[in-house]
């Protein structure tokens, strides 16, 4: 049964954020991740090291939506409904289609595996760009010697963006698609790169700094402000200041907007995933 609770907020502008009725959806799991809203109504997300995808439909219990998912981490899904997939243990990107099939969309850079996808966002014109990390025991079986940031594009020809010192994570687009934005969870910083008509990207800068603890997944609202999962949950406007700071009962691995307004942020930390009813809308 969801139970809920306030949550406390730092409020750092004219928007009361001082009472959010925040919504437990699921517990007992081992480490959730990868919340994605699918406009068929429903939410997906990863337990990761059980090797499963869940799936809830509002007004029911949670459901089993694939066992044996490969280490699942970071999903998405398409403007055709299509869910992408990063697989941590087998090292590879996926697409599942409406019927259930599930293609391999890139899994080798120059003939060498992957690290270990760990989030992905698409385009509304079918760009997918996706971060390579690697966690724990994922960085004793590398075949690449450095940590990176890909874009696929439409006719999965699949391009490096870039090549961090520390490790990628979260990744995200600006509501017009025109910016891309990726969490590195070593340096603690955001960094945005713009996008092309090609969807290729270009002008990396550092846009946020001294981000809190290890920061993991980041979204985007329908203003474009950045809503970025980590020790709290912080929320940025598009030039980067801080806006509000809420705090979380753990540390956050991701979040996702959704439900059919997009003013619920789902919000994955530990075994658990809750949800934030918002005034604001997300991006979808």
């Amino acid at each position: 049964m969801i139970r809920a609770l306030l949550l406390s907020a730092l409020i750092l502008s004219a928007q009361d954020f001082s009472e959010i009725k925040v919504e437990r959806l699921a517990a007992t799991y081992t480490f959730t991740e990868g919340p994605a809203w699918s406009k068929d109504g429903y939410l997906i997300f990863s337990d990761t090291p059980t090797d499963r995808l869940l799936r809830w439909y509002p007004g029911h219990d949670v459901e089993v939506f694939r066992a044996d998912a490969n280490g699942p981490a970071g999903n998405a899904f398409d403007s055709e409904g299509r869910l992408y997939t990063c697989e941590t243990r087998t090292r590879r990107v996926t697409r599942t289609d409406k019927k259930g099939a599930i293609e391999v969309l890139a899994e080798r850079w120059e003939g060498k595996r992957l690290n270990a996808p760990n989030d992905i966002v698409v385009s509304k014109s079918g760009h997918v760009y996706f971060t390579d990390p690697a966690f724990g025991e994922q960085s004793d079986h590398r075949e690449l010697d450095f940590f990176g940031v890909y874009h696929l594009a439409p006719k999965n020809q699949l391009k490096l963006v870039a090549k961090p010192a520390g490790r990628p994570n979260g990744i995200a687009l600006s509501p017009n698609g025109r910016i891309l934005y990726v969490i590195n969870s070593d340096e603690r910083n955001l960094r945005a790169y713009d996008l092309d008509k090609s969807g290729d990207a270009s002008n990396e800068r550092v846009l946020i700094s001294n981000l809190t603890g290890v920061p993991g997944g980041v979204r985007t609202d329908d203003k474009g402000n950045l809503y970025i999962a980590g020790t709290d949950l912080s929320i940025y406007n598009p030039e980067g200041k801080l806006l509000h700071g809420l705090e979380l009962r753990s540390r956050a691995s991701n979040c996702a907007f959704g439900e059919p307004d997009m003013h619920t942020l789902f919000v994955t930390m530990g075994g658990l995933v809750e949800r934030l009813r918002l005034e604001t809308k997300g991006a979808y």
